[in-house]
C-alpha cells in the first residue's frame, strides 16, 4: 500500500526524499520482526524479499522486469589498495565518506561494506551460501556468549 503511494509520486522526490519514505515505511516494517522470520522456509520469506526487492525497484528507478540485484551490487566496491598491502588477501569492501550527523550511516551503500569488513576471513571465503550461513552465525554466537 505505501509503496504504490510512494510510486506515485517518486517523479516528484529526489532521491534522498525517496530513500526517507520507503526506509520508513517499507523497511521499517520489514525489518521490525525479523528475527522471527530467521528459520522460516523460502516461500514465507518469498513475499517479502518481492516487497523489499520492489522498493529497491523504486528508489533506484529500475524497471519492473530487471533483475535488481546487479543494481544493488553497484553500491558495493571491492577495496584495491593502490600498492601491495596485506589487506589486499582481505575481500574488504569500499566504505564510502559519509556524513555522520546525518542518517547516511544507517544506508545500504554505508552499512553493508560496513559490516562486511568487521567479519573474519573464514566467513567471508565460504564456499556457499549455506556454508556462510553457518559460519556467520557460529561467529555471531561466539561474539556473543564471550562477553562478560
Amino acid at each position: 500500500f505505501h509503496l504504490s503511494n510512494i510510486a506515485k509520486i517518486r517523479p516528484i522526490l529526489s532521491l534522498r526524499d525517496a530513500e526517507t519514505l520507503i526506509h520508513a515505511f517499507v523497511s521499517s516494517r520489514l525489518d521490525y520482526c525479523n528475527v522471527l522470520l530467521s528459520g522460516l522456509p523460502n516461500y514465507a520469506i518469498r513475499s517479502l524479499q518481492l516487497v523489499q526487492n520492489a522498493a529497491a525497484r523504486l528508489l533506484t528507478k529500475t524497471r519492473k522486469y530487471d533483475h535488481i540485484t546487479p543494481v544493488l551490487s553497484e553500491l558495493l566496491t571491492p577495496y584495491t589498495p593502490a600498492r601491495p598491502l596485506r589487506s589486499l588477501d582481505a575481500a574488504l569492501l569500499v566504505i564510502p565518506s559519509i556524513n555522520k550527523k546525518s542518517l547516511g550511516f544507517r544506508a545500504f551503500a554505508y552499512r553493508a561494506p560496513y559490516l562486511w569488513n568487521t567479519l573474519p576471513l573464514h566467513v567471508k571465503e565460504a564456499s556457499s551460501v549455506e556454508n556462510f550461513k553457518s559460519r556467520l552465525k557460529t561467529h555471531l554466537y561466539s561474539l556473543f556468549y564471550s562477553l562478560p
